[in-house]
């Protein structure tokens, strides 16, 4: 597996724009979500404005500064998923957002991706000193659950979301 995470540049413009596509179609198809939200808070067709905005520098009441990274497959110049990280927790991420947010597109699910991308995400927390990382997940969520605890997970507790959804918190400790 020859993945790295990488900060958006306007190179890989064809290729965010195609796997945004293809998540959106998927989120359509399969009633699934769309995670990192911050891929996709800003139109990507409009990209000189969507990589202005694509990380907050300063918090803005709600959002607090975040760095977001591509996770892109060296081999076949491929963008495989996103993680966006947020430098520390506010009331609401520490309830139900985490420092973490991540995702991979449809077509790259179940081969492991994941899992290696939170390791490289883990490296970038403690880059930005975070030594222990929130993330959380829907219970239903089987294999986001596995990745994190593949990662060192543990779970604290179980909460209920504002959306009524079970959420699982899990610490790990880097």
């Amino acid at each position: 597996m020859n993945v790295k995470l990488i900060k958006l540049t306007k190179e890989y413009k064809d290729e965010l724009i195609s796997m945004i596509e293809e998540w959106k179609a998927d989120q359509i198809a399969n009633k699934t979500d769309c995670s990192p939200w911050a891929i996709f808070r800003n139109d990507c067709h409009d990209f000189d404005n969507y990589l202005e905005n694509l990380e907050l520098k300063e918090p803005d009441g709600k959002r607090v500064p975040d760095s977001v990274f591509f996770l892109l497959d060296v081999d076949r110049n491929r963008l495989l998923g996103a993680v966006d990280i947020r430098h520390y927790l506010n009331e609401m991420l520490l309830a139900e957002g985490g420092h973490i947010g991540d995702g991979i597109r449809p077509s790259e699910r179940r081969k492991g991706y994941a899992t290696e991308m939170i390791r490289l995400a883990l490296i970038e927390c403690k880059k930005l000193g975070i030594d222990r990382v929130l993330m959380v997940c829907s219970k239903s969520n089987v294999a986001s659950a596995k990745t994190i605890t593949n990662n060192g997970g543990v779970l604290e507790n179980e909460a209920v979301g504002e959306d009524g959804k079970v959420i699982q918190r899990y610490w790990i400790a880097i």
